[in-house]
């Protein structure tokens, strides 16, 4: 593997704050077995599959891992809460420096078609009824994601919408809680507007049949870059992995990477 790419997809700084996160290797009490491979080549060659979009039998080989091992790794990554952690880390990093925007929090969602089915799949009512999944974003004020989850793709937005608040990570941070919730007018609903209140949280959620898109529209734009940046990696953009978790923890690594991008940016 050229050594540019390698650094262009997993900087220095980006592994000192994967390595502690890894799960141990831990020998057989029988003895024998495989020393695992090098965590950075195949953390490398993970990251070259959610950025690329390539299947797992088409990784080349001068990663200097075998498909199987990337994948199998992959797997038990995502067992181990990886994923979900990494994001975390950037996030507190950037909450430390005071670059999180807390003054409000912003929900939408985008589908995907899923070519071979599988959990948290569902006929799309936008697509002929294909096969799809629903991404969940919640981001905070300049569209850095927060949260991120799968649904099928017949979810309504608004059965999404309270887990994602619940999901906002008590980050290292100034203050660390959005002070409002912008969302569009699939959101809408009475008892939606009543949580948030009792949650000292400012609904702006847009009425159906009253307000227009463009008030929102001068937010909105925020989350729907948002999305852009994760669509940006290839792999999201058609689902092919049958378990829903895999899915998910691409989507949780492509929100650590975008995350990361901002915080790199403050290191240059």
């Amino acid at each position: 593997m050229r050594a540019d790419l390698s650094k262009r997809l997993v900087p220095d700084e980006l592994w000192e704050l994967v390595a502690p996160l890894l799960p141990s290797f831990a020998a057989r009490p029988q003895g024998g077995g495989t020393a695992p491979r090098d965590e950075r080549a195949v953390f490398t060659a993970v990251a070259y599959i959610l950025t690329s979009g390539c299947a797992w039998r088409y990784l080349p080989e001068s990663f200097g891992v075998s498909p199987a091992t990337a994948h199998r790794r992959f797997s038990v990554w995502t067992e181990a809460g990886l994923w979900r952690r990494l994001h975390r880390a950037v996030l507190d990093e950037l909450g430390a420096r005071g670059e999180l925007d807390w003054s409000s929090a912003i929900v939408d969602a985008a589908s995907v078609r899923a070519k071979k089915g599988g959990s948290l799949t569902g006929p799309n009512p936008v697509d002929r009824g294909k096969k799809g999944s629903k991404l969940h974003v919640l981001s905070e004020g300049q569209g850095l994601p927060l949260v991120v989850a799968v649904s099928g793709a017949n979810l309504h937005d608004s059965q999404a919408f309270k887990p994602l608040i619940l999901g906002i990570p008590a980050v290292r941070s100034r203050r660390g809680r959005p002070v409002k919730v912008r969302a569009d007018k699939a959101y809408y609903s009475a008892e939606h507007l009543r949580w948030l209140r009792d949650r000292r949280l400012v609904p702006r959620i847009a009425r159906p049949g009253i307000e227009s898109g463009e008030r929102l529209g001068r937010h909105r734009w925020k989350i729907e870059r948002s999305i852009a940046w994760l669509f940006g990696y290839r792999r999201l953009t058609v689902r092919y992995e049958r378990k829903g978790s895999h899915f998910l923890a691409f989507l949780g690594l492509a929100a650590a990477l975008t995350c990361y991008k901002r915080l790199a940016k403050l290191t240059t």
